[in-house]
Parts: C-alpha cells; sequence; structure tokens
C-alpha cells in the first residue's frame, strides 16, 4: 500500500502502440456466446474488451495465455484531489483501511498470504486502485472477483482499524518527512498551486491524518466506492466467458446508487509571477527543483513535453546530465512530471554536495531549462527518446500486471482507451514541436523555484496551540461599567432645540452638547482656502502641504504627533476627529498648533513626494483611474492651471515633481487660516467653556490671500463613447455620466433624488443593481449618482459599475434598457413609496452619527442654513407624487446625451476562439 511514485516515464496514453509486440494468441475478440443478463458489450481494443453491467460498473477483460498468472485491479476513480478541508490523506488512509477487512472477507491480508498473492494498493491525484497478482485458476480468480465484490460496498471501514492504521500511515508519512527530496516536492506543490487540490500532497497532512473522524471516512466511502465510480481489469490467463458470467453474478447485484457524485469546478488562475522558496532541515545534500505548470495529460501538448522532459533530464544522455554533472556542478538531475486530469507540474531539478555553491547551479540550472526553446533537440536526441519509449512499451505490456496500473492512469484521465492513442504521435512528434511546447511553458512568469539547504540549526517559529475559551475566561473578573449615554432623539426640531448656534471671532459654531457612551466628542472644522484667482497655477502644492501637516511641527516631530494623538485619544484629522470630554481642550490646542505651525521638515517632504509619485504611477494602469481621468476631461471646461481642471496622469506627475518644499511653507503662510470658517462640536461637552477657547484659538487667524467659493458653472457637453484598453487587469470599469443644470433648492431636486434612490442609489433592489446583478449576473457592484450645485447650479448624474473587460459591452447595453424602460414605462408607486421610506430611514440614521451630525452642521453654516432646512426638504421629499417623480426624471436624464467610457483589457474582451 503506497502512493503513486512519479518517475521519469511515458504518459500512459502514449504507451498504447507496445500491443502490436504481443505474442500470437493474445488478441481477444468479443465473445460469441450470448452475454450475461443485463451486460452490455463496450468497445474493443487490442485484445481489451469493456462491458458494462446495469449498476455503472466498466468491466475489461483482457486474456492472454501467454504467462500462467491472472491479474484483477480495481480502479476507482477517487483520488487526493476529492479530499474536502481537513479532510488531507483521506483518500491514501482509506486505501488502507480497504485492507482491514469486509463482510464475507474479514481478514484480507491473511487470505492473500494463504494464495501466495502479490498484492497492493496504489493513490494518486486522480484515482486509487487494488490489485492483485496471482497463479491462473479457477479457485484463486472466483475468490478474488468476490473479494473485491465484497470490500467494494462492504468494507468495515471501522474506528478500531482506524485506531491502529492511523498511527502505520502516519509512519508512513515521517519516512518521507526524511526525505530531502520528497519534502522539497511536497512544499513545490503547495508553492505552485494558489486553489487546485494538485497542491495538495497525497499523503496528506499530519493534524490530518492523526485527527480524521471515522463519519468523515466512511462518507467519502460510501460516495466514492461505487460500481458506477470503479472500473474492473482482468488481465491474464483465464476463460472470459465463465469470468464475465461470475462478475455480473457477483457484482451485478449491487443496485446503481442514487447519489450524485460532486462535482468539481475549481480551474487554477494563471500564475503571473516567478515563485521562490527554500526549506531549511539538518541534512546531508542541497537540492534544487524547478516546477513548471503544464497542461493536463489529456492535451496534446503534454505528449510533447514528455519528450522535452527526457532530452533534459536522462542520465547519462540529456542535457542537464553534461551540462551540469558532467561539468561537476551537480552530482545528479532529473525531470518528471506530475499531471493528471487537470493541469499539472513539470519538475527539473538537481542534487548539489553539501557545502558546494548552489547559487550557480540554480542559474545554470534555470538557463538550460528555459533556453531549451532557442535549441531544439537534434534528430539524434529525438530518435533516441522514440526508441527509449518503444522499449518501455514493449517491456510493459508483456506484463500484465503492469497493463493494469498503466490502464488506471488512464481510466482516471476518463476512458481506458486513451491508453491507445499515442501509438503513431510518438513517430510524428517533431523536434520543433518540441521547442515550441517548452517556450510556452518553461517561461520565467510560470516558475516555481524550491531549494533544500542542509542546516543544522534551523531558526524556526514554534506556533502554540489556541488555549480554549474556558481556560482564557477562567480568571476573568469584569468590571463595574460606568459608562452612560442619552436616548437622543435625532429628529430636526430636537437638534435644533439642543444646538447652540453662535460665532467665535470669524469662525461660525455650532455647539450640540449631549451625553455618550465613553464621553465622546466629535469636532469637525471648515476651512475655506483661496478663490479660483489666486489659486490658479498652485499645481499639486494645496494638497501636499495639507499632506504635510501631521508630518512635523515647531513643537513636535511626527512620531511625537502621532504620540500626543493618541494619548489625547484623538481619532480621525485635523478637520474631523472624535476625543473625549476630558481631552477636548487639549485636543482642540493640539489641533490648532499643528495648523497654524507646520516645520515642513524637508526629509518628510522627500517620503511624501515619493510615495505620491509612485501612488500615481500605480494607479496610471487601473481601469477605474484610467476611466474616470478620461471622463473627467471629456466634461472638462476649465484650462490648465484652473483648480478646476481634469489633470492628466503627465500632468499631475510634473506638478508633483515640481513642487519645492519651499513653496509648500510660502502656501501656508499666505493661504492658511480659519476666518471665514465653520466648526461643529456634538457630543460629551460643556459649552460654555468651549466658546472663549476656540475665539482664542481660531478666532482671529487671517489668511493674506483673499478667500471665495471656487464655482463651478454648467454646461452641455457632446456625448462620447469611448472603450479604453487596461492590459493585464481581470476587471473592467464602465462609467457613465451626463450634465444637470440644477440646484438643491429647484423644485425638481426632490423627486430627482427619489428618482435616482430608485434606479441606482438603492444597492441591490435598485433597478440598475437588480438587472446587472440579480438577474444578467454581469456585475458585482455599480450604482448610479445625484449630484447638484449648492452655491451654483453644475449638476450631473452618473452611473458607474465593474464587469469583466468581456461583459463591459453587455454591460452597456442593459444600463440603456434600464434607462428606456422607466422613459418609457415610468417608475412605479410601489417603488415611491419604497424610496420615500428608505431615504427618510436612511437621514434619520445618518443624523444619529454624532461625526455625520457634526459635519452637516459646518456645511449648513456655510450655506447660512441650519436643520431647519433638512427638515423642509424631507417634507418636499415626502411630498412628491408619482407623476412628478417621472416627469422629473425624463426631463433630466436624456440616454442620447450619456457619455460612457469603458476601461478593460481588451484582449480578454474579445470572444473566445
Amino acid at each position: 500500500m503506497n502512493l503513486t511514485s512519479y518517475q521519469r516515464s511515458l504518459p500512459a496514453h502514449l504507451i498504447a502502440g507496445a500491443f502490436a509486440f504481443l505474442a500470437a494468441g493474445a488478441a481477444y475478440a468479443a465473445p460469441a456466446k450470448p452475454l450475461p443478463k443485463g451486460i452490455t458489450l463496450g468497445p474493443s481494443v487490442e485484445g481489451i474488451t469493456e462491458y458494462r453491467l446495469p449498476n455503472g460498473l466498466k468491466v475489461l477483460l483482457f486474456p492472454d495465455a501467454s504467462r500462467p498468472t491472472v491479474t484483477v485491479n480495481v480502479t476507482y476513480l477517487v483520488g487526493s484531489r476529492h479530499e474536502n478541508y481537513g479532510e488531507t490523506g483521506m483518500a491514501h488512509l482509506l486505501e488502507h483501511l480497504m485492507f482491514k477487512g469486509a463482510r464475507k472477507n474479514k481478514d484480507i491480508t491473511r487470505q492473500f498470504a494463504d494464495r501466495g498473492m502479490e498484492f497492493n494498493g496504489t493513490t494518486s491525484l486522480d484515482r486509487t486502485n487494488y490489485y492483485e497478482v496471482f497463479q491462473a485458476s479457477n479457485e484463486n480468480l472466483d475468490w478474488a472477483l468476490q473479494m473485491e465484490a465484497d470490500r467494494m460496498t462492504g468494507s468495515f471501514i471501522a474506528q478500531k482499524d482506524l485506531d491502529s492504521e492511523m498511527t502505520v500511515v502516519r509512519n508512513e508519512y515521517e519516512s518521507g518527512e526524511n526525505s530531502p527530496a520528497g519534502v522539497l516536492i511536497k512544499r513545490l506543490q503547495s508553492v505552485a498551486y494558489d486553489w487546485h487540490s494538485y497542491g495538495r500532497s497525497t499523503i496528506g497532512n499530519r493534524s490530518d491524518i492523526e485527527n480524521v473522524r471515522i463519519g468523515n471516512l466512511q462518507a467519502f466511502y460510501r460516495t466514492y466506492y461505487q460500481p458506477d465510480n470503479a472500473v474492473l481489469l482482468v488481465a491474464g490467463r483465464f476463460d472470459p466467458d465463465a469470468t464475465l458470467a461470475k462478475i455480473g453474478r457477483l457484482f451485478g447485484a449491487m443496485p446503481k446508487p442514487k447519489r450524485t457524485l460532486p462535482a468539481f469546478w475549481t480551474v487554477e488562475p494563471q500564475q503571473d509571477g516567478e515563485r521562490s522558496f527554500a526549506v531549511r532541515r539538518q541534512g546531508d545534500v542541497q537540492l534544487v527543483v524547478l516546477g513548471y505548470k503544464v497542461p493536463s495529460a489529456l492535451h496534446d501538448d503534454s505528449d510533447v513535453m514528455a519528450f522535452a522532459s527526457t532530452i533534459l533530464g536522462d542520465v547519462p544522455t540529456g542535457r542537464l546530465h553534461k551540462q551540469l554533472v558532467e561539468t561537476g556542478k551537480a552530482s545528479q538531475v532529473f525531470s518528471f512530471g506530475q499531471t493528471g486530469y487537470a493541469p499539472g507540474l513539470q519538475m527539473i531539478g538537481a542534487v548539489v554536495k553539501k557545502g558546494e555553491p548552489i547559487e550557480p547551479v540554480r542559474a545554470a540550472l534555470t538557463e538550460a531549462v528555459e533556453g531549451f526553446a532557442a535549441a531544439p533537440p537534434t534528430e539524434e536526441e529525438m530518435a533516441r527518446v522514440r526508441r527509449v519509449y518503444e522499449n518501455q512499451m514493449e517491456r510493459s505490456l508483456n506484463d500484465p500486471q503492469q497493463v493494469g496500473v498503466a490502464l488506471s492512469e488512464t481510466i482516471a484521465l476518463g476512458d481506458w482507451r486513451l491508453f491507445f492513442t499515442g501509438r503513431e504521435r510518438i513517430k510524428t512528434i517533431s523536434a520543433q514541436e518540441v521547442a515550441d511546447v517548452a517556450g510556452r511553458y518553461f517561461r520565467r512568469d510560470n516558475r516555481v523555484t524550491g531549494t533544500f539547504l542542509p542546516e543544522d540549526a534551523p531558526q524556526r517559529a514554534t506556533i502554540p496551540p489556541a488555549p480554549s475559551v474556558e481556560s482564557i475566561l477562567a480568571q476573568f473578573k469584569p468590571r463595574t461599567s460606568t459608562l452612560v449615554a442619552e436616548n437622543f432623539d435625532p429628529t430636526q426640531a430636537n437638534i435644533m432645540q439642543r444646538t447652540k448656534l453662535t460665532t467665535a471671532g470669524g469662525v461660525k459654531l455650532a455647539l450640540l452638547p449631549k451625553k455618550n457612551r465613553g464621553e465622546t466628542v466629535t469636532v469637525d472644522l471648515r476651512q475655506h482656502i483661496g478663490d479660483e484667482k489666486n489659486l490658479f497655477g498652485t499645481g499639486a502644492v494645496p494638497e501636499l502641504t495639507g499632506a504635510m501637516l501631521m508630518r512635523g511641527t515647531t513643537r513636535f516631530t511626527r512620531e511625537q504627533l502621532s504620540d500626543e494623538f493618541d494619548r489625547l485619544k484623538i481619532s480621525g484629522s485635523l478637520s474631523h476627529f472624535q476625543t473625549t470630554r476630558e481631552h477636548l481642550h487639549e485636543a482642540l490646542r493640539l489641533v490648532a498648533h499643528v495648523l497654524k505651525e507646520p516645520a515642513f521638515p524637508k526629509a518628510e517632504y522627500e517620503q511624501l513626494q515619493r510615495q505620491a509619485l509612485v501612488g500615481l504611477e500605480a494607479s496610471r494602469g487601473e481601469p477605474q483611474a484610467v476611466a474616470s481621468r478620461a471622463l473627467s476631461a471629456h466634461f472638462d471646461l476649465y484650462p490648465k492651471g484652473d483648480v478646476r481642471h481634469a489633470n492628466t496622469f503627465d500632468e499631475d506627475m510634473a506638478e508633483l515633481k515640481a513642487a519645492r518644499i519651499e513653496d509648500l511653507a510660502d502656501f501656508h503662510r499666505r493661504y492658511y487660516g480659519s476666518v471665514p470658517a465653520e466648526l461643529a462640536i456634538v457630543g460629551d461637552f460643556d459649552a460654555g467653556a468651549v466658546v472663549p477657547l476656540i475665539d482664542e484659538l481660531f478666532g482671529n487667524w487671517r489668511a493674506s490671500e483673499n478667500v471665495a467659493p471656487v464655482l463651478r458653472r454648467h454646461a452641455d457637453v457632446a456625448p462620447l463613447k469611448t472603450i479604453l484598453d487596461t492590459p493585464d487587469k481581470e476587471n473592467g470599469v464602465y462609467l457613465a455620466r451626463l450634465n444637470l443644470d440644477l440646484n438643491i433648492d429647484d423644485p425638481d431636486y426632490p423627486a430627482l433624488m427619489l428618482a435616482n434612490y430608485i434606479f441606482g442609489e438603492g444597492g441591490l433592489r435598485s433597478r440598475l443593481m437588480d438587472r446587472i446583478r440579480q438577474k444578467d449576473g454581469l456585475s458585482y457592484g455599480g450604482g448610479s449618482q445625484l449630484d447638484a450645485g449648492d452655491l451654483d447650479r453644475a449638476g450631473s448624474f452618473s452611473i458607474s459599475a465593474i464587469a469583466a473587460p468581456q461583459n463591459l459591452v453587455k454591460l452597456d447595453a442593459a444600463v440603456r434598457e434600464e434607462l428606456a424602460r422607466v422613459l418609457k414605462d415610468g417608475f412605479s408607486a410601489a417603488e415611491l413609496a419604497g424610496a420615500q421610506s428608505g431615504l427618510m430611514q436612511q437621514r434619520i440614521q445618518t443624523r444619529a452619527d454624532d461625526g455625520a451630525l457634526a459635519a452637516g452642521w459646518t456645511s449648513y453654516l456655510f450655506r447660512d442654513r441650519t436643520y431647519a432646512w433638512s427638515k423642509q426638504f424631507e417634507d418636499k421629499l415626502a411630498a412628491v407624487t408619482l407623476p412628478q417623480l417621472n416627469a422629473a426624471f425624463r426631463k433630466a436624464v436624456d440616454p442620447a446625451k450619456l457619455s460612457v467610457v469603458l476601461a478593460g483589457d481588451q484582449q480578454k474582451a474579445k470572444p473566445a476562439p
């Protein structure tokens, strides 16, 4: 009982032609006698004939009178790739338990010994097989067939056997852990695969072996060890008609399973860069192994890859032996494939004497393998490989036992006849094909490099097991809670009643004291900097100036500032932060100091500038950034240098590079101030005590440059539709926009807000998401947005969504269809009622949050309004009628004016060939 070992060998379905070498008398045609009841005849290929039982069992009979032995082989289409989480190694462990007895054969191994039978079982990625080879006799064959029928569905799979056999399998695992090559290959598998179960070694994980439950093993057995998931092969000297009749009686009595076999759909994604790892253990040898993902054994390239593997790794004729072993760089080289039903690995490695340099060997090995495509095989190399494979075929097919095991591999691929499909393929594979296949797969970004480095004192970390929750809580003594909070009513009337509106110098104040849990308090400060004229040409300086404030002041370094913010329990930013009642005054003083007295340390600025440049460069190929900039550029109404201008990537890059630290210090000196400004405080504080402090800190801090709102103007912009290429990106972006002549005080604004909520802002049940996600399955996320000017009339309606590049055009069509449907049929009364309820609930929840409440106050104060305006607006929302809703949307939204930008990998967007 062992795991399948992978060594240099020909893919199973290339061995085919060897049957031409079988001795006379080996061929066998289907029996002339009528078949046993229920058994149907399948295909026959060169002496092997398939039969099928009503319960789904496939039977292969291969009579061969040239040897006085019989091989019985049962292949189950289950291997380590079928195991679930926590069950690694279970297919192999179950293989061991299959020898522990069944209902009619309680001591199988003893019965094997009594008959002098050779037997074993092997487990691989895709299948498990059991075979016995014995002296040809009716008695022996009868026993073998009844035993296999008995253990197919009647094995004990008992706890007592698991208890004893687990330690045996664990010891097998431990034996493998002694092998540097075995450990390295195991690690390489796991590093090479992100998701597919081929990344798990068949032997499994030690803790899974030790802890697997008998119930899991029994369920696995009942699922996969059934006649419709098995193929029975009988090869050697036997009577085909009598044997088929016996099989029909023994195996045909089993009912056809009613369960459905689990489906497997995981596809390993394309590897996108070389990977490397090291194993450090005590040992006496060094190894380096390269692993490359290669196609399934079903793929035609797999046959060709076998030629490349042998030409590189054969001993003593292979290229690697000559380049590395004969030159003394390595003591041994090897190359083998580990693949099956799904794409697998080609592994190529070298053994290096301990103490000798391994890096030159790794470099030479990599160069030889990845340079193979540029040096196609010679005719001599091709002829040698063909000769080697033909000899292997002839030798293996003279042995029925080897035929049984070899057929197990092709059975696992889907059909035993695949064993024959490569007969002529060996003769037709060309040197150029071998070079081309090597070039497709022996590539840097498809490579995994593993090294085994012997080390007497490896520096490992021992991770202790997690303690039980009970042990942690055993000594826990909870404190008596002193945290209290009031039941605050977030209605506008209560907010107005509770808020003190005043001024401190040139700062408008909104102060709303209330009892909070933990005595928390939130501060929101809205400063205003410059106007459209004096900000012209300032480039990246304003943004960089703001980013430098927290990187050091005249009193604190960046690190010290961070410590001070932690000490005062300040979380957030300089313009919006939370602290506690105890620390509010000190926090306000610290924030004022940071805003007024930045030091602009040179080293910090250079770090910030580098980070900004790298971040900008990193976004250059991102679909979201590419599409957003393209759409903004299309709607741009302002010249370069204007703060409202939509910069290109290159313009942003140039401005970042041009900004000097002296420019930042000068900008701060001229533009920063707090008159005018708006400041709101909400939470646990003393309103009377805070006003004088704010007056002291901010009341008279004036900038020398003029301050005025920077307004935008409305303009109709011609529609655009463009598709932008963002190579090597799995996801794409859809953006659409049209400008609206709209202000928040317009009569149509409440109706448009509700219409936008129904169409795309209302989450998964919006019209947009119901179509593109719930029904069409095109997008994970998307929505629409309505913007209206508060001081100007520059409004817009926009739509955004993500989708795979190949779905972007479908997404665009779906959006247009939904817009057309709304314009034609309108929204429903139920949708209007749902939107009114949903928006009202959202607004109430927003006002219940101190941070949002404080930010709302500074916004209203800036526009000389209060939360009374909020109440009036909600009254307008509640009063919107269905005709008003539909009329407002139809008036504002014209799909013909919509500008659309699609950004994604256009190579992926092309239809599959």
